[in-house]
C-alpha cells in the first residue's frame, strides 16, 4: 500500500507532460482570472475593534461629504505670527493654494475664521511661533494620494520662494500619497531581490543551476497562482494592502522548502545507487509525504488567524492558506514530474568541485561532529540550550505593543518631518480622537448642549485641548467631535486621556442622552482597541493552533511524546524570537544595525501573526527531520542511533532550507516600513534559532534523554498504532511495472513511511 505522496508521484511520472502543463494553465487561469475580475480591499470600518470598530461602522454609513484635509505649517525663526513678515508669508500661502487645482475652503488666521485662534486646536500655537494654513482636497478622500499632487506643487514653489522660512505639508492626502510610495518603493525591492538571493543560496546548496532553479521556479508559480486566486477569494474575505507581500514572503519560503526537501532526498537516493525510478518513489513516499503532513501543520497554524477576530487577520490568514496549499500541490504533482522528466539532466549546470561535492550526498560533517557531544552529554546539550532560548525570551516580559503611526515611519521622509513640527506646535491635533454621536436628530438643543459640555469638560481635565471641530451629516443623525489627547498618539499619556475621554467626560455628557450611541476612535483608541480584542482572542487562536497541530503530529508518528516536545520546542523558538524583538526595537540593541530608532513599540499585530506563522513553519523543519527518524525506528534501529544518522542525513537540507527562508526574511528586515522591518526581523531570528538550536541541539538532546519513550503511546491510543506500522517492522511495497522513461522497477525496498 502506497502513500498519497508516492501515488502523486507515480500519477505524474508516467504522465509528466498532463501534470507540468496542467500545472502551467492553471497558475496562468488563476492570474488571468484575479486580474480580470479584480480583488476587493477592506472597505471603512471593516478592520476595526471594539468600540473604535463600532464608530467606524456608524461613520462608513453615515453618508459624510467627507473631504480630504491637509495643513501648511508656517514658521521661521525670530519671528512671530502677528509679525507684518509673517503676515505677509501667510497670505500669501493662503491665496496661492486658493488659485491651486484641486483645492478649497482654504483657511488661515488672516481669514475671518481663523482670526484670534490661539493653541491647540485654533492655527496658531500657544507661543505664537507657528501657525497653520488649513484646505481640503477636492473630490473622493479616497483619492487624495492623487490629487494631493498639485497643491504639494505649490507648497514647494513657495517654499523655494520663501527662502529662510519653514513651510511643511501634512495631511491625509500628503500621507497617504508618501506611505504609498515607501511601501510600493520597498516591495519592489523585496520582489526584486527575494528570487535572486533564494536561487543563489540554492545553487551553493545544490552545486548545479538546473537542480537551484527548479525549487525557485516552482515557488514562484505558486505565488503567481495564489496572487490570482486571493483576488477572486477577495470577493468573500476582503483583502488588504499587506495580504500580497505575505503571500509572497510565506509562498517563497515554504515553495522553496518543500521542493528542496524533495529534490535533495531524490539525490541522496540515487548518490546510494538506486535508479532514477525507485530514487524518485523513495523520495515521493518519505520526503513527499513530510511535505504533505508539514504543509498540513502551516495550514492549521495559519487558519488560527481567521479565530481572531479581525478582518485584517482573516484576509492574511486565508491568503497564507492559499500558498501554503498551491506549494503543497506543487510539491507534490508538478515537481516529480519534471524530476521524472530530466532525469540526470537536473545535474546540467554544475558548479566545479561544489557542484560534485553536493552531488554525493552523505552526512554534514559540520553537522555531525556538532551532535556527537550532544549526543555523548544530552543532559548537558538540553540544559544550556534551554537556558539559552530563556534567556533570549525573558525581554517578552516587557514588550509593548501599538498600531503604527506616521511617527514610526523613517524620520527623513518629508511628511514625517512635517508630523513632527505640528505635533510639537499643536500638541495632540494631527491624531485627535473622534467622539461619534449617533441619534435621531444631532442638531436638537439637547444634543447641541451635551457637545458643549463635552468640550468644557474635556478641556477641564487638562489631558484634552479644545474640540477641533464639529461634523454634521447631511441627514444629521450623526455627529463627530474632534478632541486633541495629550501625548504623542500611543504613550502612557494619550492612553491615559483617551480612558478619561472614554470612561468620564463621555458619559457624564453625550453618554446621558436616551436614543443615542456613542463611541470614541481615533489612533489612539485603535491601537487601544485591537490590543484589548488580541488579549481576549489569543488563547483561542493558541489553543486552536496547539491543539489541532498535537493531534496531526499524534496521529503521524504514532506517539504521545512526539507532539508534546515538538509543541514544547516550537514554543521556545518563538518566545525568543519575541525577546530578540523587544530587545532590537524597544531597548534599541543593534537597531541600528537593521535601520530602525530605539524605543519603537512592536506593531500589535505582529505577536500574534509571528506565531502562527513561526509555529507552522518550524513545523516543516520538525515534521521532516522527525520522519527520518521515524523511518529509521521502523526499519529496527534504536532511538539515539536513528536519531544521530537522521539529523546527521538531514542537516544540510533543513540547513540549506533555512538559509533561504533566513535570506528572504532579512531583505524584509530591510525595508523602511516599521512594522514590516520587525517582521522580516522576527521570521528570520526565529527560523534562525529553529534551525540550530532546536534542531542540531534541543531535538536530539531530549531524544537521546528520552530514548525509547519519545514513542510511548498509552494503551487507549494503541488502534492508531495500529493504522500504521509498528516501530521496528518493516512491509516491502508491491512491485508495479514502469513507465517506460524509467526501465525495470525495482521496488523491494520502497518505503511507506507515514499515514500508510
Amino acid at each position: 500500500m502506497h502513500n498519497l505522496a508516492e501515488r502523486c508521484a507515480r500519477w505524474s511520472a508516467a504522465h509528466w507532460k498532463t501534470a507540468v502543463v496542467g500545472w502551467l494553465v492553471l497558475v496562468v487561469a488563476l492570474f488571468m482570472a484575479g486580474n480580470l475580475v479584480g480583488g476587493r480591499d477592506l472597505a471603512d470600518g471593516e478592520g476595526g475593534s471594539g468600540e473604535s470598530g463600532v464608530a467606524e461602522r456608524i461613520l462608513a454609513k453615515a453618508g459624510f461629504d467627507d473631504k480630504a484635509g491637509e495643513s501648511v505649517l508656517v514658521s521661521a525663526p525670530g519671528h512671530q505670527a502677528g509679525d507684518p513678515a509673517f503676515r505677509a508669508v501667510l497670505a500669501d500661502v493662503a491665496a496661492t493654494l486658493s488659485s491651486t487645482r484641486g483645492v478649497e475652503a482654504v483657511q488661515s488666521p488672516l481669514s475671518p475664521a481663523g482670526q484670534g485662534s490661539e493653541g491647540p486646536g485654533g492655527l496658531v500655537s500657544a507661543d505664537g511661533k507657528a501657525a497653520l494654513v488649513r484646505f481640503e482636497l477636492a473630490g473622493n478622500p479616497d483619492d487624495a494620494a492623487d490629487t494631493v499632487e498639485p497643491a504639494l506643487a505649490a507648497v514647494a514653489a513657495l517654499r523655494a520662494e520663501h527662502r529662510g522660512w519653514s513651510l511643511d505639508q501634512f495631511g491625509s492626502g500628503s500621507a497617504d500619497r508618501e506611505f504609498s510610495q515607501t511601501i510600493d518603493n520597498d516591495f519592489e525591492r523585496a520582489e526584486r531581490l527575494s528570487v535572486p538571493v533564494s536561487l543563489a543560496v540554492l545553487i551553493l546548496a545544490f552545486g548545479a543551476l538546473v537542480a537551484a532553479a527548479v525549487p525557485v521556479v516552482l515557488a514562484v508559480t505558486a505565488v503567481v497562482g495564489t496572487l490570482g486566486l486571493s483576488a477572486l477569494v477577495s470577493h468573500v474575505f476582503p483583502t488588504t494592502d499587506t495580504t500580497g507581500s505575505v503571500v509572497l514572503l510565506i509562498g517563497m519560503a515554504v515553495g522553496v522548502d518543500y521542493s528542496l526537501f524533495y529534490l535533495r532526498r531524490e539525490r541522496e537516493e540515487a548518490a546510494a545507487g538506486r535508479d532514477q525510478r525507485n530514487a524518485l518513489l523513495r523520495a515521493a513516499a518519505t520526503s513527499g509525504q513530510a511535505v504533505l503532513v508539514s504543509g498540513a501543520t502551516v495550514v492549521i497554524a495559519m487558519a488560527g488567524m481567521l479565530l481572531a477576530g479581525n478582518a485584517v487577520f482573516t484576509s492574511i490568514g486565508v491568503g497564507t492558506i492559499l500558498v501554503v496549499v498551491m506549494a503543497v500541490a506543487g510539491s507534490l504533482t508538478v515537481l516529480p514530474a519534471l524530476l521524472a522528466k530530466l532525469g540526470h539532466r537536473v545535474e546540467w549546470g554544475r558548479i566545479p568541485l561544489l557542484g560534485r561535492r553536493r552531488a554525493t550526498g552523505g552526512n554534514s560533517r559540520l553537522w555531525s561532529a556538532v551532535l556527537r557531544p550532544v549526543l555523548a552529554r544530552p543532559a548537558l546539550a538540553a540544559v544550556a540550550a534551554g537556558l539559552l532560548l530563556l534567556v533570549l525570551a525573558v525581554p517578552t516580559l516587557r514588550m509593548r505593543t501599538a498600531l503604527p503611526t506616521l511617527a514610526d515611519l523613517p524620520k527623513d521622509l518629508p511628511v514625517v518631518r512635517a508630523y513632527e513640527k505640528i505635533q510639537a506646535a499643536f500638541p495632540g491635533s494631527p491624531e485627535p480622537a473622534a467622539v461619534v454621536i449617533q441619534a435621531d436628530d444631532v442638531r436638537d438643543p439637547a444634543v447641541t448642549a451635551a457637545i458643549q459640555a463635552l468640550g468644557r469638560q474635556a478641556v477641564a481635565t487638562g489631558q484634552m485641548g479644545a474640540p477641533l471641530q464639529v461634523d454634521v451629516n447631511p441627514a444629521a443623525t450623526v455627529a463627530v467631535v474632534q478632541v486633541p489627547l495629550a501625548g504623542q498618539g500611543n504613550d502612557a499619556a494619550a492612553k491615559a486621556a483617551l480612558e478619561q475621554l472614554r470612561e468620564q467626560v463621555v458619559p457624564a455628557t453625550v453618554g446621558r442622552l436616551p436614543g443615542t450611541t456613542v463611541a470614541v476612535t481615533g489612533k489612539t483608541a485603535g491601537t487601544v482597541d485591537f490590543n484589548d480584542q488580541l488579549r481576549t482572542r489569543v488563547p483561542i487562536v493558541f489553543g486552536f493552533v496547539l491543539g489541532l497541530a498535537f493531534v496531526l503530529l499524534l496521529v503521524t508518528f504514532r506517539s504521545l511524546v512526539v507532539p508534546l516536545k515538538a509543541i514544547v520546542l516550537n514554543l521556545l523558538s518563538v518566545a525568543a524570537s519575541y525577546g530578540v524583538l523587544v530587545a532590537v526595537f524597544q531597548w534599541g540593541w543593534g537597531a541600528s544595525l537593521v535601520g530602525a530608532e530605539p524605543g519603537v513599540a512592536i506593531a500589535s499585530w505582529l505577536p500574534l501573526f509571528l506565531f502562527v506563522v513561526l509555529f507552522g513553519l518550524s513545523m516543516d523543519y520538525h515534521v521532516f527531520i522527525l520522519s527520518r527518524v521515524r523511518e529509521l525506528v521502523d526499519a529496527g534501529r534504536p532511538t539515539k542511533e536513528a536519531v544521530g544518522t537522521a539529523i546527521g542525513a538531514t542537516a544540510g537540507t533543513v540547513t540549506s532550507a533555512a538559509a533561504v527562508m533566513v535570506a528572504v526574511f532579512a531583505i524584509f528586515a530591510t525595508l523602511r516600513i516599521i512594522d514590516v522591518k520587525q517582521l522580516g526581523v522576527g521570521l528570520a531570528v526565529a527560523i534562525l534559532l529553529d534551525a540550530t538550536i532546536i534542531r542540531a541541539i534541543l531535538l536530539p538532546a531530549t531524544m537521546a534523554l528520552l530514548g525509547e519513550w519519545n514513542w510511548y503511546l498509552p494503551r487507549w491510543l494503541g488502534w492508531l498504532d495500529r493504522r500504521g506500522q509498528a516501530p521496528g517492522a518493516s512491509t516491502p511495497a508491491r512491485p508495479e511495472p514502469a513507465p517506460e522513461l524509467y526501465g525495470a522497477p525495482d521496488l523491494s525496498r520502497a518505503p511507506d513511511l507515514i499515514g500508510r
